[in-house]
């Protein structure tokens, strides 16, 4: 039985893992709307943080070293899949839609893994995850508002569904991945990846890849662009990181990834705040509906199998 000082200090590192998190969409508003592409921001913010975490990852490394030559393929296709085309297409979801609303949409991404472990291993899902999975649906029905009182720009609907994809492939990855691979080499590896793949392309033109320079405005003030840059790398994904692998061993990645599910709430609340942007009281009640049916999810994860404990992920957080 853990110690409670140890669980309320791992309680405190999964909130503060998901509250800075849930800062990412409002950073990168504001430079999206100053003329940055989704792409160059989300390679910006991607390629500093794996710098930064670079040095704990070779600390975590020391004689280990065999370990990641041996994953290599795993974290170049968990950087191409689960880092750059997961935030790529969330920031790119931004540009259309209330940051709430994208980051509702990425969460289905959850629902998605349900579908693919059924469909690509025959883990056929329990009663519980049917129900979440249910109520996630009828969430989005909501969230979407097809009666017309939001109008949701399609493009935008696109680009979420497109980065719950992406978070899809986080989860699947981050379970199968090595146990003896450290999570924030794993963290930093993949992001580094993730930033050289985003660059590559916008060098040969394939992806938007526009940067400037001057001001931006950002919670009503006009600020350096280095502002919200410095922002989404070190407070949306270094601190992030860092503080949800620390939930992670105090909690356990079951629990601290469950906790990390107030992302949601505190995306919206942040958005409100600075941008003054909340969604209609039917994408509300939609989001409530989507946060239920992946909270069930989890809670049917929680419940190990008779054959076998269930799988934990190797990571406690999402990568919005």
């Amino acid at each position: 039985m853990r110690p409670q000082r140890s669980t309320g200090t791992g309680f405190a590192l999964a909130l503060l893992s998901a509250v800075t998190f849930a800062t990412s969409g409002t950073f990168a508003r504001s430079l999206i709307e100053a003329g940055w592409s989704a792409e160059a921001a989300v390679a910006t913010r991607v390629g500093l943080a794996a710098l930064v975490l670079a040095i704990p990852a070779v600390i975590a490394l020391r004689g280990k070293w065999h370990v990641l030559r041996r994953n290599l393929g795993m974290v170049g296709v968990f950087g191409v899949l689960a880092v750059a085309t997961a935030q790529a297409c969330f920031f790119n979801a931004v540009q259309y839609l209330p940051i709430g609303v994208a980051l509702l949409l990425e969460y289905l991404g959850i629902i998605l893994v349900v579908g693919w472990m059924w469909a690509a291993h025959g883990q056929r899902p329990r009663r519980l995850t049917i129900a979440g999975s249910v109520a996630a649906v009828f969430g989005l029905v909501f969230v979407l508002d097809i009666t017309g009182g939001a109008r949701l720009d399609l493009v935008g609907v696109l680009w979420g569904l497109g980065a719950a994809v992406g978070l899809a492939a986080y989860f699947v990855l981050s379970a199968r991945g090595d146990n003896e691979l450290p999570p924030v080499a794993l963290a930093s590896g993949g992001m580094g990846v993730g930033a050289v793949a985003l660059v590559a392309l916008g060098l040969t033109g394939a992806l938007p890849f526009d940067a400037t320079f001057g001001q931006v405005t950002f919670a009503g003030y006009r600020m350096s662009w280095l502002v919200p840059v410095l922002g989404l790398s070190l407070v949306a994904a270094v601190i992030s990181y860092v503080a949800g692998i620390g939930a992670a061993r105090i909690l356990g990645a079951r629990l601290s990834s469950f906790v990390g599910l107030t992302e949601v709430m505190f995306a919206v609340l942040i958005a409100w705040l600075v941008l003054d942007e909340l969604p209609t009281a039917v994408q509300l009640l939609g989001g409530v509906l989507i946060v239920a049916g992946v909270t069930l999810v989890r809670l049917d994860e929680l419940r190990p199998t008779k054959a076998e404990p269930a799988p934990e992920p190797a990571l406690a957080t999402t990568n919005a």
